[in-house]
């Protein structure tokens, strides 16, 4: 199984946060990968922050180790849809983590996430969750 590692994750990582570190290098073995909208994200983060050379030069050396998965039509299609149910059910949450999520079920890949409160509204989104 392959694991899409959410923005929350790859942050600490890149600051050395223990349990980061050691949970990603875990998983590594069974494959990690990121939405192209998390590299956005951890990329703004880099561009805005306090470090820059540090954190983009370890950003780099991460990106060795994971793929970085794109969005296409299918993956809008199942952002669509996912949105309007939620929508419908008065459950929504933010439209960058509903393109994660159906990018994980695109890609048949568990989402590693701390978000599990917001996530778990897409039942069929497999989560793995560590503490």
């Amino acid at each position: 199984m392959k694991y899409l590692v959410d923005t929350d994750w790859v942050a600490d990582y890149l600051k050395g946060r223990t349990q980061a570190v050691s949970l990603l290098r875990r998983l590594a073995a069974d494959g990690l990968a990121i939405s192209i909208l998390t590299f956005g994200e951890i990329y703004e983060g880099i561009l805005y922050g306090q470090n820059r050379p540090a954190y983009e030069a370890g950003f780099r050396n991460f990106l060795r180790s994971v793929d970085v998965v794109p969005l296409n039509r299918q993956i809008m299609r199942r952002f669509a849809y996912l949105r309007g149910s939620l929508r419908q059910s008065g459950q929504m949450i933010g439209d960058i983590d509903l393109l994660i999520a159906a990018s994980a079920l695109h890609y048949r890949l568990a989402l590693l996430t701390r978000n599990v409160r917001h996530f778990r509204r897409i039942a069929s989104l497999e989560i793995h969750e560590d503490a």
